[in-house]
């Protein structure tokens, strides 16, 4: 398995776990999506290590970071963001954020301020997205299959089965890790109090979006759909581009890959970090 020097970090009464890596003046923090920790990117790390100094950490309750007691919400979640990044990052940054990561990572820019440079949401699915209408079925739909998962998961042969796609798009020692660590009954325990989060989250941002970030912002839509979901995975696209249309510095960028963008296209998402930590330089005052 992987084996990369980590620390503890206490955040709001919890702790989250926290890797730094690469070097340079510059600062990147990844926010990963439901289900994942840090491990899940791997593949872009090594494409910024000489770039800048970059951040990936495990949600509290996931993976390396302490247990929780309660259920967390997506703003507890943006709370936690925050200050981990004032607790490990002396200055500016550029958030990179996948898929509910990108609910947090919103969330979190509206504190951030200043603080943001840059913000690129990979295959983020903004609130107003068809497919959040009935999200509230889909969870319960899904959660039921995580609770059989969640059981089955102690067999790691059994999680090997269910975790096949993850498996052919890591490496094997970020996969092993995973394995370890988010494949199985507590790690599936959490993802399943995560979709739970966002349920929860949607008729909220629905109600009161978060304000729209300043920074410059990169708005990631993959173009391989699941088989089946071709119409809703067009929808999906439209209201990304909406969403990246309605900011006041923000571009849409249609990219080939499927869910996983960071593992299928690394270096895009390395390249489009550091168009954001340039593009960030030429504005006067930086970021947000």
């Amino acid at each position: 398995m992987r084996d990369v020097p980590g620390q503890a970090v206490p955040v709001n009464g919890r702790r989250v776990y926290v890797e730094e890596s690469g070097q340079g003046p510059d600062w990147v923090v990844f926010e990963a999506g439901g289900g994942c920790g840090r491990t899940c990117w791997d593949p872009v790390l090594p494409l910024l290590a000489g770039t800048a100094r970059l951040v990936t950490y495990d949600r509290a309750g996931r993976a390396l970071s302490g247990r929780v007691t309660r259920q967390l919400s997506i703003d507890d979640m943006a709370a936690d963001l925050i200050a981990m990044t004032e607790a490990v990052v002396p200055g500016e940054f550029v958030l990179v954020a996948h898929s509910m990561g990108g609910l947090v990572a919103r969330r979190a820019a509206e504190r951030l301020g200043p603080r943001l440079r840059g913000l690129l949401l990979a295959d983020v699915l903004p609130e107003t997205s068809p497919v959040y209408d009935t999200w509230d079925q889909t969870a319960k739909k899904v959660d039921r299959m995580l609770a059989v998962t969640q059981t089955l998961s102690r067999f790691t042969p059994l999680a090997r089965l269910f975790t096949g796609n993850v498996r052919r798009l890591f490496s094997a020692d970020t996969y092993q890790t995973m394995l370890a660590e988010d494949f199985t009954p507590a790690g599936t325990s959490q993802t399943r109090k995560e979709f739970q989060a966002v349920a929860a989250a949607i008729p909220q941002f629905r109600a009161q979006p978060p304000q729209l970030p300043q920074c410059p912002t990169i708005v990631l839509s993959v173009t391989r759909a699941e088989r089946g979901r071709e119409r809703q995975h067009a929808a999906t696209r439209e209201h990304q581009r909406r969403y990246a249309e309605t900011l006041p510095d923000g571009r849409h960028e249609d990219v080939a890959s499927g869910h996983f963008v960071q593992a299928e296209q690394p270096r895009l998402i390395a390249d489009r970090a550091r168009q954001l930590l340039t593009a960030s330089r030429k504005m006067d005052g930086h970021g947000c």
